[in-house]
């Protein structure tokens, strides 16, 4: 997903060609949230060069008369030529966790405050929208711990309703024991595990 995301990006960054042109002249290949590249083949539509690959942070490759010549940018010439272009782009998901205690559906006292934080990245995107999404160890049984999930993906949605956030831009659902965090055995109980995902998008 990241590795598509820089490739989108890195497309969205070629230069503007005239109407009639099928190449564009330039490409950077933009790291992704952690700073990490993914990678980027590019091959000429007429003659015999060789694909060029990129495969670091800010490399680059400019289409001079049908030949690709490879290059390195920075982030600081990126966002001089292309600030205006990257400031239209939309945010990146970001994701909160928040913990429970055991068999319960209420918050663990050192994660509420995360949920501040959510509001206050919520009210600083424009159109953003909420996915909380419940989880469980695997203390009790699968049914029981999709009822809790849900639960608690419930009661964060009512404590961030609380906070001023409104309902229909929350969306809950409960996923159980399904996808923990740490793989445990059955009845384990694990902290991490006990936890509510919550996606501004």
């Amino acid at each position: 997903m990241r590795g598509l995301a820089a490739l989108v990006l890195a497309m969205l960054l070629a230069s503007l060609l005239a109407a009639c042109a099928q190449l564009p002249e330039r490409v950077i290949l933009l790291p992704d949230a952690e700073g990490r590249a993914s990678a980027l083949q590019l091959q000429p539509l007429e003659g015999a060069q060789s694909p060029l690959l990129l495969n670091q942070a800010y490399a680059q490759a400019d289409l001079v008369r049908g030949e690709l010549r490879s290059g390195l940018s920075s982030a600081e010439a990126v966002q001089q030529a292309y600030g205006p272009l990257l400031a239209m782009q939309p945010q990146r998901p970001r994701t909160f966790i928040v913990h429970f205690r055991t068999n319960a559906d209420g918050l663990t006292p050192e994660t509420a405050p995360v949920l501040a934080q959510v509001r206050a990245a919520l009210a600083a995107q424009a159109a953003g929208e909420l996915i909380v999404t419940g989880h469980t160890d695997r203390v009790g049984s699968p049914e029981a711990n999709d009822r809790l999930s849900l639960a608690r993906a419930q009661t964060v949605r009512e404590l961030l309703a609380a906070m001023g956030v409104a309902r229909e831009l929350i969306s809950v659902a409960g996923r159980g024991e399904r996808e923990p965090l740490v793989p445990t055995a059955d009845e384990a109980a694990e902290a991490r595990n006990r936890r509510v995902e919550i996606k501004l998008r």
